[in-house]
């Protein structure tokens, strides 16, 4: 069994920055792709971004590229979403999930699941 559990949301003004984490237990974590999603209300789950397992990898929404970076820590079996540049378009649920690959993830194809973190970004 994996346990994803993300913190690090907020509310932040509008150009501000937030840091979210991903902690995931077990022992497997270096063997899967991980991924970002967002939720904002009344719409679907988007993808955000993925990173490969071995963090060499790493793809985004065209959205959110150039404003937010993915990166894992395989020791610390963490993954990380630095949002920077933030807008009011950016508030959601954002959402971990891990996956055998990065292009799987892209295409919402995920094994675990967390329980989202609220972002909330103000004008």
């Amino acid at each position: 069994q994996v346990l994803l559990v993300e913190s690090g949301g907020g509310l932040v003004q509008a150009g501000g920055s937030l840091r979210l984490s991903c902690a995931v237990s077990g022992r497997t974590f270096s063997s899967y792709a991980m991924g970002w999603f967002r939720q904002a209300p009344g719409k679907e789950r988007d993808f955000v971004a993925a990173i490969s397992a071995s963090g060499s990898i790493t793809t985004y929404a065209e959205s959110v590229e150039g404003r937010f970076t993915i990166s894992r820590d395989n020791v610390k079996n963490t993954v990380y979403l630095q949002m920077n540049s933030l807008k009011p378009e950016d508030t959601a649920v954002y959402y971990c999930a891990a996956g055998p690959t990065s292009p799987g993830l892209r295409r919402g194809l995920s094994n675990y699941w967390g329980q989202g973190t609220q972002v909330t970004v103000s004008s």
